[in-house]
């Protein structure tokens, strides 16, 4: 396909050399057609195979939002605002989910972005405030249809939808191989892009294997196959809230530093345990099926299945984690001998024989930073980057992963140098103001 020069700065701003198959099919399918299904598992790249194209369809100088995205996640709708960012399109951006401040959501949309993204419990509750305009939004993004159907927001996507009057184009993303469209969305005679496969397809670099644990407790189990992976970033997956906490306080009693990820956790926590992961300060993850579909964590290098779904299409979005794009990956499934292997496996993968001997993963070389100011405050990477090299001696080896958010900033830095430089710190400003720093667990 033939790429304009505009879609090559993009790519260059996302450090991606050329779009996947998927991708390329996307870009004409949505300019062309009033009405597109994407149909494509986890890891596939869905995010930035409608995002191109939505591009295309703004325009400067039109006032208001001119798309909306639907996702049903807080998760997702973050990481879809992150994309967009790292594409630098100029067009401004704004996320609204439960959990953020309803003042800080109005304050942001009084001056509109182009394009808004938010879950529909959060965007229905500002169309009945009258926060911002509908009659420019021109586009409609329903991504991870799916789970939102699962999650029982179909009343409010219907609302939603019906009170959109200038829709021109419509595009349902969905991660399962779903063809029936529920009326309400509108879409009639839709351009279906199918990229979906079998689970066993669906990841190109994904090896799986199992690992026996000799009891039904697989906790020790764990504890030797994380041994033997060493500090590889690696997501441990539970069915229930209850069982990832329980495996994480039996990894740190192990003395492997973990951490834990479930929808009963506060809004903050979670973000605070996925930034944590992201730069590599957690190198192991339990979670339930919240962390399958719709985060930003990249590279992650292992999967294991402590517990094994039930429904094969949570097995599919689980392994989605790892071999994403053209990485590889690799899936453990935890069993222990009185286990039945999952219908939806069509053969036995491997047993992974683990060493007698187990020696601890080497912890993490890197803290987080929890800083208290953000956008709102009007820093950036660059100020802090430059606060911690000049106010806290640190080299540029010394500092990893910078994350800034509207009123709160991560930096990841190294173990060994963090007590020192909070002393440094301590009474120092940054861009004339004091900020508290302190290391986040």
């Amino acid at each position: 396909m033939e790429i304009d020069e505009a879609l090559l700065k993009t790519l260059s701003n996302l450090g991606i050399p050329a779009l996947n198959a998927m991708q390329e099919a996307a870009l004409p399918a949505i300019r062309n057609h009033a009405n597109v299904i994407l149909l494509a598992p986890t890891g596939s790249g869905k995010t930035l195979a409608f995002l191109l194209p939505v591009l295309g369809q703004l325009r400067a100088g039109i006032p208001g939002v001119q798309c909306l995205i639907l996702s049903p996640t807080r998760e997702l709708a973050i990481q879809i605002e992150r994309v967009w960012q790292k594409m630098s399109t100029g067009f401004k951006v704004n996320t609204c989910y439960g959990g953020h401040s309803m003042q800080t959501e109005t304050q942001n949309l009084s001056q509109p972005p182009a394009l808004l993204i938010g879950t529909p419990g959060r965007i229905l509750e500002h169309i009945n405030r009258n926060t911002f305009a509908l009659e420019n939004i021109r586009v409609l993004v329903l991504d991870e249809f799916d789970k939102s159907l699962s999650m029982g927001f179909q009343e409010h996507m219907a609302d939603i939808i019906k009170g959109l009057p200038s829709l021109e184009k419509r595009i349902l993303v969905s991660a399962t191989n779903k063809q029936h469209i529920p009326f309400f969305t509108g879409i009639t005679h839709p351009k279906v892009l199918n990229f979906y496969k079998a689970p066993e397809q669906s990841n190109d670099g994904l090896v799986l294997k199992r690992v026996m644990s000799p009891t039904e407790d697989k906790s020790p189990a764990l504890f030797s196959l994380l041994c033997f992976l060493g500090n590889e970033s690696t997501l441990i997956f539970c069915n229930q809230r209850d069982t990832t906490e329980k495996v994480r306080d039996f990894l740190i009693g192990t003395g492997i530093p973990a951490a834990c990820f479930h929808g009963g956790m506060e809004q903050p926590d979670r973000e605070k345990t996925l930034v944590r992961f992201r730069n590599g300060s957690i190198l192991f993850l339990v979670a339930s099926d919240l962390a399958a579909r719709g985060l930003d964590i990249p590279e992650v290098k292992n999967v294991v299945h402590f517990e094994i779904p039930l429904k094969q299409n949570d097995f599919l979005h689980r392994n989605g984690r790892t071999a994403r794009m053209h990485s590889e990956g690799t899936a453990y499934l935890l069993m222990h001998p009185g286990e039945p292997l999952p219908a939806y496996l069509p053969a036995p993968p491997p047993v992974l024989e683990l060493p007698e001997k187990d020696i601890l993963p080497a912890p993490s070389p890197w803290v987080t930073l929890y800083i208290s100011g953000g956008k709102k405050d009007k820093l950036s990477k660059m100020d802090i980057v430059g606060f911690l090299s000049k106010k806290g001696n640190l080299q540029k080896d010394d500092i990893g992963k910078i994350e800034v958010m509207d009123f709160m900033s991560f930096a990841a830095v190294r173990k060994g140098v963090a007590e020192a430089l909070l002393q440094a710190i301590q009474s120092e400003k940054m861009k004339g103001k004091k900020y508290k720093i302190v290391v986040t667990n």
